[in-house]
């Protein structure tokens, strides 16, 4: 099967509302709002834009409510030239959102409504957009449509990625087992990894592979990330971020790249740390899936050290 898609993201539509302070008030305070704009996010959305934006293709499956919320993310995944065959969209619920207040300083601080967005039920996973895709990711869903949209990409003989976001962590390893198991790639950070397992990254990272992913990423920010695997153990040094001005939507930027890089034949480790250089030049902007375009990063990539 000749497939057109690299990635293929499932999971959240949401838009995030981002407002930037000096500081955060203390109660019965105010603080004046320095700067605001919104636009599109949440991780499937951040994920399929990232790899587009880098130059690769991308498709999401996904649900946003008939509204203007709605609107803003169709919109600015269409500008981005995200396959839409997968977004559904309710005309009876709305359109999640997230309000990100984020300081001078780099601090954050988010309040999140999901909305329709955790509505998607596996019945509306399209299984011709996933049999499209060379990789699968899926991020931060409901557990039944997760299981869905990883058999159907099983299916369909492409790589299963998952990142199951701080909520979904919570569960355990008893009640994530059915999903690890179509599981190739897991993306978590160090939060997530003592949720799900109680145990610390490395230790965690083994006992989540034991559950059948071959590959178990975990994220540790500035620290770099943490990789255990069928390669062995390797720390994926982190790169120097020229400022930091917003981290939300970092991991789903080093998803998009490593997933992108495999996609075209990389090799997964230098892939991740590919991946770490995309992460640390997105928090340095503003939104949460602004990524440089693919020839800004080629530009960029002699001014770090390897």
């Amino acid at each position: 099967m000749n497939k057109q898609l690299d990635v293929v993201a499932v999971g959240h539509a949401l838009v995030d509302i981002r407002i930037i302070v000096d500081k955060f008030p203390g109660p019965d305070e105010e603080a004046e709002i320095k700067e605001e704009n919104r636009g599109a996010g949440g991780s499937a959305v951040n994920v399929a834009i990232d790899v587009a934006r880098l130059g690769g293709s991308s498709g999401i499956v996904a649900k946003i409510g008939f509204d203007q919320f709605g609107r803003i993310v169709y919109e600015e995944l269409w500008r981005n030239k995200v396959d839409l065959r997968g977004l559904r969209i309710s005309a009876q619920g709305k359109t999640g959102f997230s309000i990100v207040v984020i300081t001078r300083s780099g601090d954050i601080t988010i309040y999140g409504h999901k909305g329709v967005a955790d509505d998607l039920e596996p019945g509306e996973v399209d299984a011709d957009l996933i049999s499209d895709a060379k990789t699968v990711h899926i991020a931060s869903l409901r557990l039944d449509t997760s299981i869905k949209a990883a058999q159907l990409a099983k299916q369909s003989n492409a790589i299963v990625s998952w990142d199951p976001g701080r909520r979904l962590a919570q569960l355990g390893l008893v009640k994530l087992s059915p999903l690890l198991r179509y599981v190739d790639i897991v993306f978590l950070n160090q939060v997530e990894a003592k949720a799900m397992t109680g145990k610390e990254p490395l230790e965690a990272a083994k006992t989540i592979a034991k559950h059948g992913p071959g590959h178990v990423v975990v994220k540790m920010g500035e620290k770099g990330a943490l990789y255990y695997g069928t390669r062995g153990q390797k720390h994926i040094e982190p790169y120097p971020a020229p400022r930091v001005v917003d981290t939300t939507g970092a991991g789903d930027a080093f998803a998009a790249a490593t997933l992108l890089k495999v996609a075209q034949g990389t090799d997964l480790l230098e892939a991740l740390q590919y991946a770490s250089l995309v992460a640390a030049l997105k928090v340095s902007r503003l939104g949460s899936h602004s990524v440089p375009r693919e020839k800004e990063i080629k530009d960029i990539v002699g001014k770090y050290p390897s």
